[in-house]
């Protein structure tokens, strides 16, 4: 789209919108307690599993998931699980195509990751163990890897 002004066409700016962002789906799981609250005697192995996947709803409009998966384990025994898919909808206006799924792929997940966070630490806490700070993540290595798997040939979508 192109504005007139002074007898020439002024192209309009690039805009990035969140619309949205919401809870779609939370589970946390707390098998042992009472028990498992117990004070460890060995820090418990976390494992965090992250994935982003991405539908579009309207012509500029896509929404984003950010899944979170995670289990505490110590001793063999399942401390606590949780599972998160946290999503925004995000609109893209004058973008460049070749930009708007790496955008998708690296941004919008990137706004989303303090929010599902800040989710997760409280469900953490709320199940009775002390916050659980996840470390930030590499959305540009993460899409890299991604891409990596991807055959040249393959179109980007995103259902």
């Amino acid at each position: 789209m192109t504005i007139t002004g002074n007898g020439g066409p002024v192209q309009q700016q690039p805009q990035f919108n969140v619309l949205a962002q919401y809870t779609k789906d939370l589970s946390f799981e707390n098998p042992n307690a009472p028990h498992s609250l117990q004070a460890p005697q060995q820090q418990p192995s976390i494992n965090v599993q992250v994935n982003v996947n991405a539908a579009q709803l309207a012509e500029n409009d896509i929404e984003v998931e950010l899944k979170l998966e995670g289990k505490a384990e110590s001793n063999g025994q399942v401390l606590f699980a949780f599972e998160l898919v946290y999503a925004g909808v995000f609109r893209f206006l004058n973008i460049p195509p070749e930009k708007v799924h790496p955008t998708v792929m690296i941004e919008c997940p990137r706004l989303l990751f303090p929010f599902a966070r800040d989710i997760v630490a409280g469900a953490v806490r709320n199940g009775g163990y002390p916050t659980l700070m996840l470390d930030p993540v590499d959305f540009v290595g993460l899409y890299r890897q991604k891409m990596g798997e991807v055959s040249p040939q393959q179109p980007q979508a995103f259902a």
